[in-house]
């Protein structure tokens, strides 16, 4: 622990950056990427590529800049290929077109890049040669191409505005936009079948749901187009979505993805080599050296902010029955239903909650960002504690309006606990952090 770092707000912080400095692309690449005398090793796998420029790279997500100067930094100058992602660290890398697709909703560049990179897949194809994947979060709308080329840009972003307030789960959402795609739910490893491909994964979905990162594009795809007629149906999608797609549905003319056992596949492989699960360990360790005894509950994951606040702050106390100093540790993602919101976001909105759950306690909260981003503020995310309220007050804020406004990124601005980190090229989903003694 760093002198001078004292209070339980400092010491969660630290802990959030040394998580973040350890689950790190670079660590993650230095132990699971090599290349030597021609042959690339991605975890066990071994690839035989005589020289950089053999290969074809596809970049994509939040991460899709770093993990590709990663893999140049192993592999040597002569990579080339096609980068989607968002405005990030560094500069561009020769041998690459690069794109600024739209996050969280497609942009004119989302599918320019589709279209580029299935020309240059196609292209690899018939040379036979092989391809490198960089998949990480946000890869969704940043790469998108309708299956239909009739359907415009603006016809399918309502379609998904329309999906995203219907009120179905997020499994379900991506079953319809799979099926609605030429690049998901496997449809870039079929554009390049017949190659050697291998999807080096930085993940932001659950461990055992690979193929949602990205909408799986490069995986077989699990979900069904009958499926599909089931959720339209349930949710009455049919008069909420332009009359571009509309007739997909009532039609039932979807088209059905790859599956598992698709020529496609047949040499492709699959290796994520940093998730959630990384930063949840780091953290654990540096929580640890700190005196803390560490526990990590991911039960929560996807749960409402306030439902899941409520259950952290329950079980954080109960640990600290028997322990002086304890450290709860929670991974993955919370939600949060904007009405009339202002500046802030989910890990914000978490913590003031929290905020309104501790006064007076010795408990610090915080909860951030891998990706450095925490909806539409510049904040990754905040750190709460039980002096929170009254420095608001203090500083002019009332937390419980700053709460039912989505506002908080103000109030914690003011008050220097808006955790502002920039985008960090990375994207292995939130950490929460709990301690109390």
């Amino acid at each position: 622990m760093p002198a001078g770092v004292n209070s339980l707000r400092e010491i969660a912080r630290h802990i959030f950056t040394t998580a973040l400095a350890e689950a790190s692309i670079a660590r993650a690449f230095e132990r699971h990427v090599h290349y030597e005398r021609g042959v690339l090793r991605v975890v066990d796998d071994l690839y035989d590529i005589p020289s950089p420029a053999d290969a074809l790279v596809v970049a994509f997500g939040k991460a899709a800049h770093t993990m590709a100067a990663e893999l140049g930094a192993r592999m040597g100058s002569g990579l080339r290929g096609v980068i989607s992602a968002p405005p990030g660290p560094g500069p561009r890398l020769a041998g690459f077109q690069y794109f600024r697709g739209g996050h969280p909703a497609p942009n004119r560049d989302s599918m320019e890049a589709a279209q580029a990179m299935l020309r240059e897949l196609r292209a690899q194809a018939r040379r036979r040669g092989p391809v490198i994947f960089l998949i990480s979060g946000g890869g969704s709308s940043l790469v998108e191409k309708p299956l239909d080329s009739s359907i415009s840009l603006e016809d399918l972003k309502a379609c998904y505005q329309a999906l995203v307030n219907c009120g179905a789960p997020i499994a379900e959402i991506n079953a319809v936009r799979k099926h609605l795609s030429s690049v998901k739910g496997g449809r870039m490893a079929q554009a390049a079948a017949g190659t050697q491909q291998v999807s080096i994964m930085v993940s932001d979905v659950p461990d055992n749901a690979l193929d949602a990162l990205a909408s799986g594009p490069t995986m077989p795809d699990s979900s069904t187009v009958e499926q599909c007629f089931e959720i339209a149906a349930r949710y009455g999608l049919g008069p909420q979505v332009p009359a571009s797609l509309r007739s997909a549905f009532e039609q039932r003319s979807l088209v059905e993805t790859p599956k598992a056992g698709d020529p496609a596949f047949a040499r492709s492989r699959w290796w994520p080599v940093l998730s959630n699960k990384n930063a949840l360990e780091a953290a654990a360790a540096a929580a640890a050296a700190a005196g803390f005894a560490v526990e990590v509950d991911n039960s929560c994951d996807d749960w409402d902010y306030a439902r899941a606040a409520d259950y952290l702050l329950e079980r954080l106390r109960k640990l600290r029955q028997g322990v002086s100093r304890v450290c709860l540790l929670s991974g993955g993602e919370v939600t949060v239903r904007l009405r009339n919101g202002g500046a802030g976001g989910r890990n914000q909105q978490f913590a003031l909650y929290c905020a309104t759950r501790i006064a007076g306690e010795k408990i610090a909260v915080l909860s951030a960002g891998t990706d450095g981003i925490d909806g539409n503020s510049p904040a990754a995310g905040a750190i709460a504690d039980g002096t929170t309220l009254e420095r608001a007050r203090e500083a002019g804020f009332d937390a419980s309006r700053s709460l039912a406004s989505f506002d908080a990124f103000p109030l914690f601005q003011k008050t220097g606990d808006a955790i502002v980190t920039g985008p960090s090229g990375n994207n292995v989903r939130d950490l929460r952090v709990l301690l109390a003694e």
